[in-house]
């Protein structure tokens, strides 16, 4: 605000600032002191007045504890108010950032109980001993990374408990197989040749979609191959190939051969019926020894990964998930032979066991390849940033020289468990032999070239041997994230319970178990018996 008084004393002008140029102007006729000047005086003094008296009674509200004296100093305080910020002389934000940077051990928090518990005891104790800034921030502090330390804790135990769920056997599949042992024993129907010998044919037969499923679980063997036929538009142009292991042959053979899903045509067979794949032939094989061997060294076992306090607890869920019976399985790493399984086959689509096929999947016969051998879904781009973020760094340890010499890490990863394998192509190339020597590599570097599974070796085996397909064909993470909405994951082709809640577990996601649950009957004699919910 300024005040202009002309020399002659004729003119008082008020200016309160660059929005408004001009507010009283009073314009005097004489020196002679006059009653219009006079009550212009009044008038503009009551105004200022009033101004003051409203600056004043703000300053008063806010709590300072010296009034001002002065128009200047009044200034001073109103200013940093009016652009909407505060001067302190003690810097505040400053000195709380030095504590808040300062170190804080596991140790100094360890026994003590006069930390607050909640944000409410937290403002409490705060308003009661009435904390400078530096004690502030160190109360606060103290209570943010006790709560972090109990997080993790919690954390890493529903990791661990979410392993030995996922790791070990369900009671009612355990049942399961065993009614369906005794079924093939003592039941012929339980025995039937599968397919029949009419339809074996068709086993070679390139005019028809053939599909390979691996698994030694019944249950969800059962509800992928349910969903591939029902929303198949033509089953009878479908040919399964159910590949299991010696002791769940009888079990798996029982189950399709009293279950048949005609007009599609089902074969069942064991990993020993395959002459070729024996020890000493396959150094998979041989590697799956030395990889049990490894890990035992290695490892230490889930009580060493769990006590490790340094780690994030996603790091530690993705060691225990190594830990996991499944990677140590020769069933887990068979599609790295499929040519060899198939010498007569030209193209095979293969599907994991913990998928659910939502749509008819002829389609995929018909995508164009480009001379590529691989055709999956890159899991690098779309909405769901948790689950589709997957690059090569996700997966390989590029600390490693050998790894960061050979790839590139923001290369974008793919996904296994619906997968378009053209057969012909992969015959002229040496992707077997590739996959075979980096697992050999992982193993001489005690399994410090990656962390789990079969896809690592499996993005290094097919590098430049991949086609993308539409990501409308799977939809994966439906194991390990809830986020994924029930609509959403309808709408998908096929949807991928990848992770540890697989949803035959009483662990799996309950809005997303009945995408796979509607594929079991309740009033199957064997469902019923196992006590199987099928919600």
């Amino acid at each position: 605000m300024q005040l202009h008084i002309s020399p002659s004393l004729r003119h008082v002008t008020v200016v309160t600032g660059k929005g408004l140029r001009e507010f009283i102007k009073v314009k005097v006729g004489s020196r002679k002191f006059s009653y219009q000047m006079m009550f212009y005086s009044l008038l503009f003094f009551t105004f200022l007045l009033r101004f003051v008296f409203v600056l004043s009674t703000v300053d008063s509200i806010d709590g300072e504890p010296s009034p001002c004296s002065s128009l200047a100093c009044l200034g001073k305080r109103l200013k940093p108010k009016l652009l909407g910020r505060r001067v302190d002389s003690g810097n505040v934000p400053q000195a709380m950032f030095q504590v808040l940077e300062q170190p804080l051990s596991e140790q100094e928090l360890k026994g003590r109980s006069d930390i607050p518990q909640t944000l409410q005891d937290f403002m409490s104790e705060v308003k009661r001993s009435k904390s400078d800034a530096r004690e502030f921030a160190q109360k606060l502090k103290e209570m943010v990374t006790l709560m972090e330390q109990r997080t993790r804790t919690a954390k890493i135990q529903e990791y661990l408990y979410r392993h030995v769920a996922s790791s070990s056997i369900p009671k009612q599949l355990h049942c399961l197989a065993l009614k369906l042992a005794n079924e093939h024993s003592i039941n012929a129907a339980a025995r039937l040749q599968l397919p029949e010998a009419e339809l074996v044919p068709t086993l070679v037969d390139n005019n028809y979609f053939h599909f390979v499923l691996a698994s030694d679980n019944i249950l969800a063997a059962s509800v992928v191959a349910k969903s591939l036929v029902q929303n198949s538009l033509r089953p009878h142009k479908i040919v399964l190939h159910i590949i299991t292991d010696r002791k769940t042959y009888f079990p798996m053979q029982a189950w399709f051969s009293l279950h048949p899903l005609s007009p599609a045509i089902i074969e069942v067979k064991a990993l020993h019926h395959f002459d070729w794949l024996s020890k000493g032939k396959v150094p998979v094989l041989e590697a799956m020894e030395k990889d049990q061997r490894v890990r035992s060294q290695f490892r230490g076992g889930s009580s060493v990964i769990v006590a490790n306090n340094n780690e994030n607890p996603v790091v530690v869920a993705a060691k225990l998930q190594a830990l996991s019976p499944k990677y140590n399985s020769l069933m887990n790493h068979i599609r790295i032979h499929l040519p060899e399984l198939f010498p007569s086959l030209n193209k095979v689509v293969f599907l994991d066991d913990d998928i659910v096929i939502q749509t008819d999947l002829s389609p995929l016969w018909d995508i164009d390849m480009n001379g590529k051998v691989n055709g999956a879904v890159e899991t690098c781009r779309g909405e769901d940033k948790y689950v589709m973020s997957k690059k090569f760094k996700s997966y390989l340890n590029f600390s490693n020289p050998t790894i960061s010499r050979n790839f590139d890490p923001e290369e974008c990863a793919w996904a296994y468990g619906m997968n378009v394998f053209d057969l012909e192509a992969w015959r002229r190339t040496n992707i077997s032999s590739t996959y075979y020597h980096w697992l050999d590599e992982n193993l001489k570097s005690d399994l410090s070239l990656w962390q789990l599974g079969t896809l690592p070796p499996g993005l290094i085996a097919f590098h430049g041997h991949v086609q993308t397909i539409d990501p409308f064909w799977h939809m994966l993470g439906l194991g390990y994230q809830e986020t994924t909405s029930f609509a959403d994951a309808e709408s998908a082709a096929v949807v991928h319970f990848n992770g540890r809640a697989k949803p035959w577990l009483d662990i799996a996601f309950s809005h997303l178990r009945p995408l796979w649950a509607k594929y079991l009957d309740p009033s199957d004699r064997f469902i019923k018996s196992c006590r199987i919910r099928a919600s």
